[in-house]
């Protein structure tokens, strides 16, 4: 295949007409289109048989497809690409859609996870696809550390930081605890933190436990080694994703072959650490970025597609993303620019808290 441009220009007048109402279309409604649909819509006057033998040539280019030879035809996802890269006409936002998602972000008391959260349910119903939101990482500095045990094999370490904010988080703790070995390790580290991020800590707790070794009971420096990989392993990516708005890709699909396709992509969904990992490439660069069906592997069994942008914070660092996935037929016009006006509009929330 040729790049956009250059089998663009390879097509005549004629055949980017057919092929863009083709797409509209089928992005319109999901269906098949048919020659004499199309005869009665063309500008010009042509025969149906030449708007089919228009529509074998965009086939053979693998621009189209059809599902029996006597069925209208489809865009493939080649064909989807072109349209996206080189034919798409993009609308501003409309003034409802702006407006669902700005009344998620007027609060200014609300934690940002929170307020991304809400965020994320607001773009979920605005474009009726299922939202992700990247949270960006937490790196204010550690000062405080706590353990609660909370059964012979649970617990949970409370991690509290600079800025106020607190996590709380569960893991299995190595056998025979103690509340003497869950304070000794709490001090342990709690003189070791010296305003370290989360993400220092690691290598720090490391190299405290071996300068240390002999004044830690067996018991607290096991739970402490326990403790460090928690901390290095949980928290990560795909804890910084939400999801909503699943339950939107299934109106409206009774085929057993597009329920099947929703079941592999609600599959897709719980790997959530994959789909965090994927997003952290929108670092590659600014503006929307749309992946189609099989270009992502991640939801290549789903034939589904991500509309994703990056947003900043006020040193105009990326920091996370936010994104629509659904159907390949989704309205490419109307959700690219929405997606980027809600990544602009976290950005901004993030600027004016000076984050």
């Amino acid at each position: 295949m040729t790049d956009t441009g250059q089998l663009l220009e390879e097509m005549n007048e004629r055949s980017r007409e057919v092929f863009r109402r083709v797409v509209e279309a089928y992005l319109e409604t999901g269906d098949p289109v048919g020659s004499r649909r199309l005869t009665r819509e063309l500008n010009e006057k042509v025969s149906a048989a030449t708007v089919r033998n228009v529509m074998q040539d965009l086939e053979f280019l693998g621009l189209l497809a059809s599902p029996h030879s006597s069925a209208g035809r489809f865009p493939t996802e080649s064909g989807l690409r072109l349209f996206v890269d080189g034919m798409m006409e993009v609308s501003d936002p409309s003034s409802q859609d702006r407006e669902a998602i700005e009344s998620e972000l007027q609060s200014t008391d609300e934690s940002v996870v929170t307020l991304l959260d809400r965020v994320g349910s607001a773009l979920s119903g605005v474009t009726q696809g299922a939202s992700l939101v990247l949270a960006p990482k937490h790196d204010a500095a550690v000062r405080h550390i706590e353990f609660i045990s909370l059964a012979a094999d649970r617990a949970m370490v409370v991690l509290v930081f600079e800025d106020g904010h607190v996590e709380n988080r569960l893991f299995s703790p190595p056998p025979g605890q103690t509340a003497s070995s869950f304070r000794e390790a709490a001090n342990f580290l709690n003189a070791a933190l010296a305003g370290h991020t989360l993400s220092e800590l690691g290598e720090v707790f490391q190299r405290e436990i071996q300068h240390h070794r002999q004044k830690l009971n067996e018991l607290a420096r096991d739970l402490v080694e326990s403790g460090t990989v928690i901390w290095e392993n949980e928290g990560t990516d795909y804890e910084r994703l939400i999801v909503r708005g699943r339950s939107n890709l299934l109106a409206g699909s009774a085929e057993e072959e597009d329920l099947e396709r929703i079941r592999n992509l609600f599959d897709d969904l719980e790997r959530k650490r994959d789909i965090a990992e994927f997003l952290e490439l929108t670092d590659a660069g600014e503006g929307v970025r749309i992946f189609i069906g099989s270009e992502n592997k991640l939801f290549s069994l789903s034939g589904s597609s991500l509309v994703v942008s990056p947003y900043m914070n006020s040193d105009r660092r990326i920091i996370g993303a936010i994104g629509v996935i659904g159907p390949t037929r989704l309205n490419y016009g109307r959700i690219v620019p929405i997606v980027d006006y809600t990544a602009q509009l976290v950005g901004r929330l993030f600027t004016d808290r000076g984050q």
